[in-house]
């Protein structure tokens, strides 16, 4: 579920449409990039005031490296180590008891296709393959053992492991959840126009301007220059999963979105996009989805209330859920 090598397909359409109106004050655009959790982070604001709106942009920044800072697996002093190293939390953040409740909703949704627990099938192919090999099946089903996130505790304010050694990444679903305390952040400050996409998570606030909506473009995996569509947003997220490369090494499969009942990085789609209200669940459905595949993936989109998808197959393939051109236009175009 390491999803660092994940290339992101969700592009901004950066077309800035200003309306003029001499009783309305005009809409400055104010955009700024910083790296978050591995990954460039644009914050988008319409805002007559460019102060206000560089205010309002810092302080979600600021909530941004928090959540980082509470949910790496690799910090040595975050929420997340301290209870992968002990098997334990007591008195656990809200933000870390929230995601962890997230996550295991999306697991039962999705038979366990999502599940945070599979760190240590990750870190076992890391190991290995740095050894030079990949690692054997027995070593995988036996280290399999210890995913399930069935196995995840939350009693009061504490979080609990009912084995060892296990070990949660949040790789799959902190990046979207940083983005909703982003949104909520810049909606705090009244700010009422805004897109924040963090390298493809990406959620809204209100449109661009009174009449246009937000416009986000998934890219052809085969031509870059090319869209498979364009999405309308207004105070909602989308997300997708996937790689569109081939692998050319072990080293790249130990990297990709492992499934959590093989032990084996999941190969069946090209990649998933989820739209959603939150961020949070957009990320996870769309992991979950990708490694469902085809039937399950698309089954598990229209069982969901208020939630659409579109799945690029392996043979290029294109499939939306029944919802899915609420929300855009489409081109004519085939991945290819």
């Amino acid at each position: 579920m390491d999803k660092r090598i994940i290339r992101a397909v969700l592009i901004l359409s950066i077309a800035l449409l200003v309306s003029g109106c001499a009783e309305v004050p005009s809409m400055e655009h104010v955009e700024r990039t910083r790296v978050v959790m591995n990954t460039d982070v644009v914050i988008t604001v319409m805002h007559p005031d460019v102060s206000r709106a560089e205010s309002a942009i810092n302080c979600a920044f600021a909530e941004m490296y928090g959540i980082e800072h509470l949910m790496s697996h690799t910090a040595d002093d975050s929420e997340v180590t301290e209870l992968n190293e002990n098997g334990f939390l007591v008195n656990a953040s809200p933000e870390l008891c929230y995601v962890i409740n997230r996550s295991r909703k999306c697991s039962e949704l999705s038979n366990g296709s999502f599940d945070i627990t599979v760190l240590p099938v990750i870190d076992l192919w890391k190991t290995r393959i740095r050894a030079g090999s990949p690692p054997t099946s027995d070593e995988i089903n036996e280290t399999l053992k210890l995913v399930n996130y069935k196995n995840i505790s939350i009693e009061n304010d504490g979080i609990y492991f009912s084995h060892r050694p296990m070990g949660v990444t949040l790789g799959g679903v902190a990046k979207g959840y940083a983005v909703d305390r982003a949104i909520e952040v810049l909606r705090a400050h009244n700010i009422h126009h805004a897109l924040v996409n963090a390298g493809g998570d990406i959620r809204t606030i209100g449109f661009k301007t009174e009449n246009d909506p937000w416009r986000v473009a998934l890219q052809n995996p085969g031509n870059k220059t090319e869209y498979i569509t364009i999405m309308n947003l207004e105070d909602m997220s989308v997300a997708t999963s996937g790689n569109y490369e081939r692998y050319f090494s072990e080293e790249a499969r130990a990297s990709h979105i492992i499934d959590p009942k093989t032990g084996y990085a999941a190969d069946d789609l090209l990649s998933a996009t989820i739209i959603a209200e939150n961020a949070t669940d957009a990320d996870a459905l769309a992991t979950a989805v990708f490694v469902l595949g085809e039937i399950e993936g698309m089954g598990l989109i229209e069982s969901l209330d208020g939630v659409e998808g579109l799945i690029i197959t392996n043979d290029k393939r294109i499939l939306r859920s029944r919802g899915f051109g609420a929300f855009g236009e489409f081109g004519a175009i085939r991945a290819h």
